[in-house]
């Protein structure tokens, strides 16, 4: 495992990932638009890309640069479905993995939500991550490292 590529935009558990591979020789990328841009400072084994503003810029520069030995971290089901044959792991930050079985239904809601709300509907937005899953995160991500 080379590093971890985090999709730096609204990832809730950016420090936990930091915390989590510090001394184990695993690097963290960040990849942020230049709209969410930070002062925030972090140690020498993170480094952060900032890209343009763009819709999918971020996603473009991350599909660019993942290889086969990289862990991703998106909330993004587009993103991970583009990921899925490129990365060696695509991960949810609620503490799962995308594959091949799960992403077809992830994408199929999306879609439909998206459908309810041009038709000025109206759907739930994610929940705000409690402790609980922090922790069911952290446990998954040093899982997936150990391996």
């Amino acid at each position: 495992m080379e590093r971890i590529i985090i999709d730096g935009d609204a990832c809730p558990v950016t420090d936990d990932i930091i915390r989590i591979v510090e001394n184990t020789g695993i690097s963290v990328l960040i990849i942020r638009s230049v709209n969410h841009f930070s002062l925030a400072e972090y140690p020498d084994y993170v480094s952060t890309i900032y890209v343009d503003h763009g819709v999918d810029s971020a996603d473009f520069r991350i599909v660019k640069l993942t290889t086969g030995e990289d862990i991703v971290v998106t909330q993004d089901y587009g993103l991970a479905s583009l990921l899925l044959n490129k990365a060696q792991h695509v991960i949810h930050h609620k503490g799962y993995e995308y594959t091949t079985q799960n992403i077809e239904q992830l994408l199929t809601q999306r879609h439909i939500s998206a459908q309810v709300r041009q038709q000025g509907g109206r759907t739930k937005g994610p929940k705000k991550l409690t402790q609980q899953d922090h922790d069911i995160f952290s446990n998954f991500l040093k899982q997936l490292i150990k391996k």
